[in-house]
């Protein structure tokens, strides 16, 4: 094969990207733009430049004022020639630790002067932590999660265990006779990740196994996370679902802890974080009653004031007799509990004993998800993130009169109806006629998971409401500290992308158009109710404007499942503006689609479910929807290692993809086929292939993952068309090696690269990798994919790699901006900018009320009376405007474009062809 043109080789060779030098500081800054409110254990990731940074390299962290903040560091992902691609670190952030801070190369201060350190000792049997406030044993098997949390030589908390309740049948109808199975964890594997010295992370496998018989199952996954000098302990609890959808029915599923009471009656107190920073805050036994007054030595004042306050009573044999005889007399309270079956109300009820009836005690609408437990001498709280917002929860405390307590955090409560996990109907309603790709034996729950954050908040004596109060605002939105907009973008972190300007009127146009659709999906969130155990961080497909709703009922249009890159537009949103509320708007999906919406082990590992009423109902089950890119975002911008067992899960689709063919009923196989371990398409499967290995290679530098991508760049290159043979570009697939075989050595069609993230996983392969070959096959795929164009020419351009200069076949959005940005052939920025649609309309709501809808909503007018709004367009049409504003900046025209007719990111942003050729089949 002849060689390209010497400038557009040059022009490949020479491709740079502005980096800052190594030297100088990073600075990073609080991501809500203030420090936490309590000293704080934090953890984040930031990119370096390629080999700029080496494996041993030591750093130091610096608050704006100057003074040394102790810091560790670890290695999250590395370039090809070594060095540090990524970097996590972890350090203690404090109220006065005001931002931004600086990140330097240099040695760390001394441990002595900033600060005890993490320690882990290992026995035979358990392993022991201490981080200078709290001492924790964790048994290496058996039922406890860990053994003991103390404090000053005193237990505060003891036998943390994992419960589930089964039952076999979801009916729950009065009379009916239902037997519950209790399942308590049982511990299989204890490893130490990180053993110190500002955090220390260890990592707890195991199953739920029976109380009454031998059955094992659920199997979990819990890693909890302890910081120098800090009593808080962070938990990650993930549990995946291997039981059958159509016998087992979860009745309740939590984590149980016990906390010794020591203190006599009138010295316990139980708390539950209400709405904002509203507490319900009670003694076991308020001391108050009617016609009798409380008086106790050494108080002066209202005894039941100060009691409530949490300060310590005398004991009985201190007390005068008539206080005393009352603690005999007044009602004493053993069991509380906070219930949230949904996203709309929470209630608060105790009782005195368990032969007693429940007694309201108060009530609102969304509970921040702390419960606390304890006496004067200590306690133990609990918060569960997105407490409300992965409804049905509840927090319970039992025995509060016993010498231990039980604090009882539910996941999924079993004062709710039971875990019905099974498909929505018991037919099928087709691809055809419905959009749904439905396999009744693939619509299975069996290997999917889901994540919970808690944090423990073990304590020495009696914290006062203000601090509990805080815990419950660090808990609920942890800490972060972020590279600045500007930092992630010189990095070119995640591959291309804008960072938000308005300087021009056309500039402003498109952001505002980007602005409106976060926007847009931010309020449909709460007011559409997107909300629930399985469905938080999920949004939906399809808009029906008659109903005024979202298209929930219809198969292949209600949940969107990541179908055409909604994590990678939140992810880019927040990388380019730095928001907040963009952040955990794309941290809620990333937990939610890498959790609910994949298959972590079984015949379907490593793939994902097709958008559907049931978020796993389809019987569509594709690399795309699982594959890794979509979840780098959240992991290496906090290190966050469930996220990284996932990704590493989703490598498993090499082998599952053998048994479960994406085409089979399409294009399903021919006898010729069989030749084949399996039959993949480019864009949906194999550039997902390369996001998983080019994830593996650049995480732990395994060449094996390398190779795989290489072996398929040259199965690739040895096509008459490259990345255009084959019809549909259905090609053979080798998975042990990676290698590519066209079935027919043709020139194809329409690929759905741009949909499902393809030019993403590109975008940032390209700057890893020195292959030119593959980068000369990229460059003639966004030239040359988007018109038709012609075998014959698609075989001049080999030799050439000019053919198509005038734009006509490139690629819509940012294939042709991609283009542009290595040739610098302003025919492409044409064709990209064009396709740009800036006027969806989706900001102007209007007040729908009375009996046309179930309750008041703001809707956008251009929604009202039809079926005209799709995530898939949105997506797209937002992507292509982030990437195509960097791609083509230097082309950009100043004036605001004119009224686009097309809708909502319409086919345009789809990559569609020019209006003088053919349109591609959009089969997705």
């Amino acid at each position: 094969m002849k060689p390209l043109l010497p400038a557009l080789f040059l022009a490949l060779a020479s491709l740079s990207v502005s980096r800052a030098d190594p030297a100088d500081p990073v600075a990073v800054n609080w991501l809500d733009g203030t420090p936490p409110p309590v000293p704080t254990g934090i953890s984040w990731g930031i990119p370096f430049p390629k080999g700029a940074v080496s494996k041993t390299q030591l750093f130091s962290l610096t608050a704006a004022d100057g003074s040394p903040i102790r810091l560790q560091s670890w290695p999250l992902a590395y370039w090809p020639d070594g060095s540090i691609k990524w970097c996590g670190f972890a350090a203690i952030g404090r109220a006065e630790t005001v931002g931004p801070l600086k990140l330097a190369l240099g040695s760390p201060p001394a441990p002595a002067a900033t600060g005890p350190s993490v320690k882990v000792t290992e026995y035979s049997t358990a392993f022991d932590i201490d981080t200078g406030g709290l001492q924790c044993r964790i048994a290496k098997q058996g039922p406890n999660l860990f053994e003991f949390i103390a404090m000053d030589g005193h237990q505060v908390a003891a036998n943390a265990q994992l419960e589930c309740l089964d039952q076999h049948t979801p009916t729950t109808d009065v009379g009916e006779n239902i037997p519950i199975e209790k399942y308590l964890s049982n511990v299989k594997k204890v490893t130490v990740e990180q053993s110190g010295p500002v955090r220390a992370v260890v990592k707890i496998e195991g199953m739920h196994k029976s109380t009454t018989d031998t059955r094992e199952w659920l199997p979990f996954v819990v890693r909890l996370y302890f910081y120098a000098g800090r009593e808080p302990i962070r938990m990650v609890h993930t549990f995946f679902f291997d039981g059958d959808q159509n016998k087992d029915f979860i009745h309740g599923l939590g984590v149980i802890f016990s906390v010794p009471m020591r203190e006599e009656i009138q010295n316990r107190h139980i708390r539950f974080a209400g709405e904002g920073d509203g507490l319900w805050a009670e003694p076991v036994i308020p001391l108050t009653g009617y016609n009798a007054r409380f008086t106790a030595p050494g108080i002066t004042g209202d005894v039941f004031a100060s009691q409530v306050n949490g300060l310590p009573i005398p004991n009985r044999d201190q007390l005068p007799a008539a206080s005393a005889r009352l603690l005999d007399t007044w009602a004493s309270w053993d069991d509380f509990r906070l219930q949230q079956p949904n996203a709309q109300g929470f209630t608060v009820d105790k009782r005195t004993n368990d032969n007693s009836s429940w007694l309201p005690a108060g009530s609102g609408k969304r509970a921040n998800g702390l419960v606390f437990a304890g006496d004067t001498s200590g306690g133990l709280g609990v918060s569960l993130k997105d407490f409300w917002q992965t409804y049905p929860v509840s927090l319970e405390v039992r025995h509060a009169k016993a010498d231990a307590a039980e604090v009882r955090v539910w996941m999924w409560s079993p004062d709710a109806q039971p875990m019905d996990l099974r498909h929505y109907d018991t037919v099928a309603h087709g691809l055809n006629e419905s959009y749904e790709d439905v396999e009744i034996p693939l619509a299975t729950p069996y290997g999917i998971a889901r994540t919970h954050t808690l944090t423990l908040f073990p304590t020495a004596g009696m914290p006062t409401k203000e601090e509990l109060s805080q815990d419950v605002v660090t808990a609920a939105q942890p800490p972060l500290l972020v590279c600045s907009p500007q930092y992630l973008h010189d990095q070119q972190a995640f591959g291309i992308w804008s960072i938000q300007d308005r300087s021009t009127p056309f500039k402003a146009a498109v952001e505002d158009q980007l602005d409106t659709t976060i926007a847009f999906y931010e309020k449909c969130v709460d007011q559409y109710n997107w909300y629930g155990f399985w469905d938080f961080g999920n949004v939906m497909h399809s808009y029906d404007g008659v109903r005024h709703t979202w298209r929930y009922d219809v198969g292949g249009f209600a949940w969107d499942n990541d179908e055409q890159g909604t994590d990678m537009l939140l992810w880019y949103s927040f990388l380019r503006t730095g928001r907040a509320d963009i952040f955990r708007l794309a941290e809620a999906m990333s937990r939610q689609t890498g959790e609910v919406d994949t298959y972590h082990f079984g015949p379907l590992a490593g793939l994902g479910s097709r958008h559907n009423v049931n978020p796993w109902g389809d019987g569509a089950k594709e690399a795309r929807i699982a594959m890794a890119p979509y979840r780098r975002f959240y992991y290496y911008l906090t290190t966050d290692e469930r996220t990284g067992d996932t990704m590493h899960e989703m490598l498993q689709a090499d082998q599952s993809i053998t048994r479960i063919d994406p085409m089979r009923k399409v294009d399903p196989p021919t006898e010729a086929d069989a030749q084949f371990p399996a039959r993949v398409r480019g864009g949906p499967d194999w550039f997902a292939f390369v996001g998983n290995w080019m994830t593996e290679w650049e995480r732990t530098g395994d060449p094996k993952y390398r190779d795989k991508i290489e072996t398929s760049i040259a199965s690739i290159a040895a096509m008459s068309n490259w990345f255009m043979t084959s019809p549909d570009l259905l090609w053979g697939f080798y998975p042990e090696t990676g290698k590519l075989v066209p079935r027919q050595d043709i020139k194809g069609g329409y690929n759905l690269v741009n949909n499902m993230g393809g030019p993403e996983v590109m975008f940032e392969f390209n700057n890893m990798t020195d292959n030119e070959t593959w980068k000369k096959i990229w460059l003639q795929y966004c030239r040359l994919s988007g018109g038709n164009a012609p075998a014959a020419l698609i075989a001049q351009d080999k030799i050439t790699g000019i053919e198509g200069a005038n734009g006509q076949y490139a690629g819509g959005g940012r294939l042709a901006g991609y283009a542009y940005y290595i040739t610098k052939n302003p025919a492409y920025a044409q064709r990209a900018i064009g396709v740009l649609n800036t006027r969806s309309n989706l900001g102007n709501f209007q007040l729908l009320d009375g009996p046309s809808v179930m309750r008041s909503l703001m809707e956008p007018a251009s929604l009202n009376g039809g079926t005209n709004l799709v995530t898939n367009n949105a997506n797209q049409n937002s992507l292509n405007m982030i990437e195509v504003l960097e791609l083509c900046k230097d082309q950009l025209p100043t004036e605001a474009p004119a009224v686009n007719a097309g809708r909502a990111g319409g086919r345009g942003a789809r990559g569609a062809p020019p209006a003088n050729s053919a349109a591609p089949a959009a089969s997705n």
